[in-house]
């Protein structure tokens, strides 16, 4: 017969608690985080050897019945369990073991278990969540790369404003991507330090090595402060907010994307089996999936919001508000953020730019205005300000008489610029300079500008970071792995 599992409480829980909270808290737990929860017990059992409180083979026997606990072996019961994971494995290993072990779990918590197996599992999603980051960077890079010189307009306040490349545009995506990368990478090694040890909130009465245990479990380190070790769920606001952060960011991308696959600019086009129709309108080619992309980043805002509000005002101290219930939401955090990558990395694979209506669009316009207010001032001495009316107005006038911006009037520059008191010596060379759409990106001098060379330069640093982030990913991925290995072999069942 099992020993009760408290004297304070006469039953277990009420069938009610069972199906509506414990029940799912448990086949959650079981599928998601019984890996962790495995690999902190046989930690345990390796301190519980060196402090010797279990004999090396007892331990050794707790290490192999632990080995057979699975999600197959595992059942929520209220009356044998208290439908409580953490209570199951303690049972079923017990009922592995030939002879009783008293002094199993003994000065233990379940307060620093369960936040321990919290955060290794947080630690897994965001791994796996930075990797698919990664692959979405890797692929605007590689797209942005084979458009360094493709012109396009660029917009600002939704109207004309300057020429611009695919490449460019792109790159400062791919930017982006790696401040989101460089974030999220320095969130795993913020929120790599080991709760264990902590109990249930001040500490424990044995001399447990919390450093070699955080070790065997691949952290960094032990949490400095128990308290915070237990009462803390501040991972879950900075992961949250991270992915949150760079859904806002692409939802902005996203939103350029849509109104540039409009038939108004016709700018990019995807293979049709990304594409949609409209069941009214024949003549229409739909991209529903750009719209799938930006409702699914505001999701992500929405479960940092959630995580945010359910800590808000509440004691800081261990308790199944902070601990469950505001983070019921973090699952769906990372499996959005991924679902989300996924569709905008083959968004980014399949892409399509129709670079001849992106040039039109550029000898449509009179994107030139800077550069030629630019010309008066530097070559012909005009000052800067009125430089800038003298192009306003020459660009007015020429629209007036239905002029393209390549159809240069050196006549009417010049009569504008005397209206306003300047003669010109050069005014055809000035419009030349200023409506040559190829010349114009070349024109930028500045670091990080649309001139073709800085945005090669700015694209080969950004694979540099790619290929060294994604080696720092592998050697933190390792290192849990190792530990775990490990783990196993001190309890001698590797």
């Amino acid at each position: 017969m099992d020993t009760p599992l408290t004297g304070r409480i006469a039953s277990g829980p009420h069938r009610l608690l069972h199906d509506e909270v414990l029940a799912p808290q448990f086949a959650f737990e079981v599928e998601h985080l019984l890996p962790w929860y495995v690999a902190i017990e046989k930690v345990l059992a390796v301190e519980y050897r060196r402090m010797g409180i279990l004999t090396p083979d007892q331990a050794r026997l707790i290490g192999l019945a632990l080995q057979g606990v699975t999600a197959d072996t595992l059942t929520a019961d209220p009356e044998r369990n208290m439908s409580d994971i953490a209570f199951a494995i303690e049972r079923q290993v017990d009922s592995h073991l030939a002879s009783p072990v008293p002094a199993w779990h003994v000065d233990r918590s379940r307060n620093d278990l369960q936040a321990c197996a919290q955060v290794m599992f947080a630690r897994h999603q965001l791994a796996l969540t930075a990797r698919s980051l990664l692959d979405f960077g890797r692929a605007v890079h590689r797209v942005a790369a084979r458009h360094t010189e493709t012109v396009m307009p660029g917009y600002t306040h939704g109207q004309a404003a300057q020429i611009i490349t695919v490449g460019y545009y792109l790159a400062a995506l791919s930017e982006e991507v790696t401040a989101a990368s460089r974030r999220l990478l320095a969130t795993y090694d913020e929120i790599n330090r080991c709760p264990l040890g902590a109990g249930a909130m001040a500490g424990q009465e044995l001399d447990w090595d919390r450093g070699g245990a955080a070790e065997l479990l691949g952290f960094e380190g032990p949490q400095p402060h128990a308290l915070v070790s237990v009462a803390s769920r501040s991972w879950a606001l900075r992961i949250t907010g991270e992915l949150s952060q760079f859904g806002t960011v692409l939802s902005r991308f996203t939103t350029d994307l849509i109104a540039w696959g409009g038939s108004e600019y016709g700018f990019i086009d995807l293979p049709d089996a990304y594409a949609g129709i409209s069941s009214a309108m024949p003549q229409k080619k739909n991209f529903p999936l750009l719209e799938r992309i930006r409702g699914r980043t505001g999701h992500l805002t929405a479960f940092h919001v959630d995580a945010l509000t359910g800590q808000r005002n509440t004691a800081y101290s261990n308790s199944v508000e902070v601990s469950k219930e505001a983070g019921a939401h973090i699952l769906p955090a990372f499996l959005t953020a991924r679902s989300t990558l996924a569709l905008a990395t083959a968004v980014m694979e399949q892409l399509r730019f129709r670079t001849d209506r992106m040039s039109a669009a550029c000898a449509r316009d009179y994107y030139g205005g800077f550069t030629l207010a630019n010309r008066l001032t530097l070559d012909e001495g005009v000052p800067w300000r009125t430089a800038q009316v003298v192009a306003g107005a020459y660009i007015l006038a020429a629209l007036e008489q239905a002029a393209a911006p390549q159809e240069l009037r050196p006549d009417l520059l010049q009569r504008v610029a005397k209206e306003h008191g300047h003669e010109l010596g050069a005014p055809e060379q000035a419009l030349a300079q200023a409506f040559d759409v190829p010349a114009s990106i070349r024109q930028k001098r500045s670091s990080g500008s649309t001139r073709p060379a800085e945005v090669r330069e700015l694209l080969a640093a950004q694979a540099d970071f790619w290929r060294d982030t994604a080696t720092a990913w592998d050697t933190r991925q390792g290192r849990v792995q190792d530990s775990m290995t490990e783990t196993d072999r001190r309890l001698g069942i590797a």
